[in-house]
């Protein structure tokens, strides 16, 4: 009597050819998550790059626009049409868009500073203030470690505030605003970052401190 057997793995097979598998799955897994983990990291670097140039271009836009406009803040007090110190900056620019046609100034006050490393852009809606005038803030991007505002003048020398502080005289020719406004920031993923961004409209005027109609636009 022939005996037919048929043919198959063993047990020993079938383990050896799971575990070399199990090998196999798990070394094309981890290829694959690096791949993925690659691609994130360089999707969050790309997105985290285009806030950085969005905020510049943001900024260069504002500061290109600012105009020689004194306003008056929510105590009465007269503010120049530009105000800056190393940390902080607010001005007067023209181009406000009105898409809605309203009866109202194309002019705006913009301020720029850091709150709990974020770089934050506010602006009013009205030119000179009531204590009840609030801004609309909102950041451009974080992880900002510090920041630092300088100031070209008419001498063509840097300066770290401004108006210019001059005790001689209260009343001067003498320019509204810079030449032009430097910006260095301290990044945890940019490192340092330096920036300049030109001024239009920096003919010099009388600038009386008693009075924001003594500057160049008028009353909004």
């Amino acid at each position: 009597m022939t005996v037919h057997r048929t043919a198959g793995f063993t047990l020993i097979e079938l383990l050896v050819a799971m575990a070399i598998f199990a090998v196999v799955a798990v070394m094309a897994y981890s290829g694959l998550d690096t791949v993925l983990q690659a691609r994130k990291q360089g999707d969050e670097h790309a997105a985290r790059l285009a806030a950085l140039q969005t905020a510049f271009a943001i900024i260069e836009r504002d500061i290109e626009q600012a105009v020689n406009r004194s306003i008056r803040d929510g105590y009465g007090d007269v503010k120049s049409p530009l105000v800056g110190s190393h940390e902080a900056l607010e001005f007067t620019r023209s181009g406000r868009r009105n898409p809605g046609g309203f009866s109202r100034s194309n002019l705006q006050r913009i301020a720029y500073g850091v709150e709990d490393e974020q770089l934050m852009r506010s602006s009013w809606g009205v030119l000179d203030r009531a204590q009840d005038s609030g801004a609309a803030s909102g950041p451009l991007f974080d992880g900002v470690e510090e920041i630092e505002f300088s100031y070209l003048d008419d001498k063509l020398k840097w300066q770290s505030e401004w108006p210019v502080r001059n005790l001689s005289q209260t009343k001067k020719l003498k320019p509204a605003l810079p030449l032009a406004v430097g910006l260095t920031i301290e990044s945890e993923q940019w490192g340092e970052i330096k920036r300049l961004f030109r001024v239009a409209g920096i003919a010099p005027v009388e600038v009386n401190e008693q009075s924001p109609g003594s500057a160049a636009g008028g009353g909004p």
